[in-house]
């Protein structure tokens, strides 16, 4: 295995212009610029290279890339996946400038994950010149919608597969071996309209959803006082929106619940979805004027692969090469496009840089991690392919 080194210029000039565009998911914010910019952007960089890029575009201007380097006999494939969409910027004072300062690179998307994207690509750019690919192939997988229904890794999968992924999502160079999923449902509850001052005749949704939510809390304090699994911790809901009525003097005909529940690794979306289906049906059989209806309307499975895994190790060793210590091993509580590609059957792990600010009015990435991810990629990628 070679001791190659990355083009430390070349990754800073890359992971300024990724944060200098604007890549706001529009189904997070109405307007948001999207994917297009910074899609054409990433594609022209790969093909310079020599990469065989193509655009993968499920929906109009919400492209994903992905680009193959070919080693220089057959092996095994590896992809490294990152997201270039980001949330908005609301509250930033600098959501786009790229600004260094103490060694860290400020600017929406800089952490969550634009510096990991900068340092797949710097890693194909090493192997590519170098030509010490010897085997096997290398996919860059830049993706669009991981913020919001994950589009891009979603229609990546159905055009293309690869014997392992690494997704770079940050973890401050720990080896993330589980994270947890999520599953959003509806309750609503059913009353019935009637003039404010005819009891007789009014049924108030609200009043039977205030049921719901008082044994839904008791759900809740349960869940967490499970045996939480040993990387991410226990299961865990909330409810997160609520509405109902149509005015003070009226019984509300209807009432609305959005809840999320968040999933470990060894639940299932029957398990969970049935445990609030229990709530609604104890709560009817009680009382006959109690009516709900209750609906999974979104689900993302939660992720882990075994600390043994082949592509696991390769990290590991990549990691003790390159940091000169022995790998730690973590989970994480967010959703990542990890758990599509292990669901499709690709032995999936998670690395990626130090930083802070995902989602938040300050955003920055620690720029010397994001070099070390690229070290670590390029020979995990010699390792593994060969």
């Amino acid at each position: 295995m070679s001791g190659l080194s990355v083009d430390r210029d070349y990754l800073l000039g890359v992971l300024a212009d990724l944060v200098r565009i604007n890549s706001i998911n529009p189904m997070l914010v109405p307007g948001g610029a999207g994917e297009a910019e910074i899609g054409g952007y990433v594609a022209d960089s790969l093909a310079r290279m020599g990469l065989e890029v193509r655009k993968i575009e499920p929906e109009p201007g919400r492209p994903s890339v992905v680009a193959v380097l070919h080693g220089s006999g057959p092996g095994r494939s590896l992809m490294l996946n990152a997201h270039f969409d980001t949330v908005g910027i609301e509250g930033m004072a600098e959501p786009f400038s790229a600004a260094i300062r103490d060694g860290k690179l400020y600017g929406r998307g800089a952490y969550d994950m634009k510096g990991s994207l900068a340092a797949c690509m710097t890693a194909a750019k090493a192997l590519a010149e170098s030509g010490t690919l010897e085997a096997g192939s290398l996919v860059v997988a830049a993706v669009a919608d991981e913020e919001y229904g994950s589009l891009g890794t979603a229609a990546a999968i159905r055009e293309m597969t690869a014997d392992a992924a690494i997704v770079t999502e940050p973890t401050a160079l720990n080896v993330c071996l589980a994270h947890k999923g999520y599953l959003w449902i509806d309750v609503d509850t059913e009353g019935r309209a009637a003039h404010g001052s005819k009891f007789q005749q009014g049924i108030d949704a609200n009043m039977r959803m205030g049921r719901f939510l008082a044994e839904l809390d008791q759900l809740e304090r349960d869940l967490r006082a499970r045996p939480p699994h040993p990387l991410v911790g226990p299961p865990s809901l909330h409810a997160a929106m609520i509405a109902g009525g149509t005015g003070l003097s009226t019984y509300a005909a209807s009432c609305k619940l959005q809840i999320e529940r968040r999933t470990v690794p060894g639940e299932t979306e029957a398990q969970a979805v049935g445990e609030i289906r229990e709530i609604v049906d104890r709560l009817a059989a009680a009382d006959a004027t109690f009516r709900a209806k209750t609906r999974c309307w979104f689900a993302r499975e939660p992720f882990e692969v075994a600390p043994d895994a082949h592509i696991v190790q390769v990290v590991d060793r990549a990691v003790e090469q390159v940091l000169g210590r022995k790998a730690a091993h973590v989970g994480d509580t967010p959703w990542m496009d990890a758990a599509l590609l292990s669901a499709a059957g690709t032995e999936t792990v998670v690395i990626g840089p130090a930083g802070a600010g995902a989602h938040a009015a300050e955003e920055w990435v620690d720029i010397e991690s994001v070099v070390q991810l690229a070290e670590i990629l390029v020979r995990a990628a010699e390792e593994y392919c060969g």
